[in-house]
């Protein structure tokens, strides 16, 4: 059985490579290289999946997977600039590709500890922008 739970959160970032001048990086990233950072409203899906518990009907109790996301993801990165206050982000470029990334590997073993496997990380960026990462 497969369940998702779906999270919302804003935070602004900036691709960039420290050692390429502005030009280097507007060249590679386009605007996404505003050296004044730009933002995004992003959602996040997580997907577990595991065997429906017979006493409890749930596959994991989505009361407690809520909280795991939001006490490990989303009090981290909800209005932060990704680049620069996010610690699972330090060192990463913050693509959203890297993001989801590190997302997975942040709840990775919280969710196995719950007795399920994580399954998918889906980050949207835009409407029409999105990575999913299946580990």
């Amino acid at each position: 059985m497969y369940l998702t739970r779906r999270e919302t959160f804003n935070a602004a970032h900036r691709l960039f490579r420290p050692e390429y001048t502005d030009e280097q990086n507007f060249e590679i990233f386009g605007k996404c290289s505003n050296p004044n950072w730009h933002g995004h409203n992003y959602t996040l899906y997580v997907t577990v999946k595991g065997d429906v518990n017979p006493k409890t009907g749930m596959v994991v109790n989505l009361k407690t997977l809520s909280k795991i996301i939001k006490e490990l993801v989303i009090e981290k990165v909800d209005h932060k600039n990704l680049n620069t206050e996010v610690d699972f982000m330090k060192g990463k470029m913050a693509s959203t590709e890297m993001i989801c990334l590190a997302i997975w590997d942040v709840l990775e073993r919280p969710i196995r500890e719950m007795g399920a496997q994580l399954h998918c990380v889906r980050l949207e960026e835009t409407e029409n922008n999105f990575v999913e990462f299946f580990g």
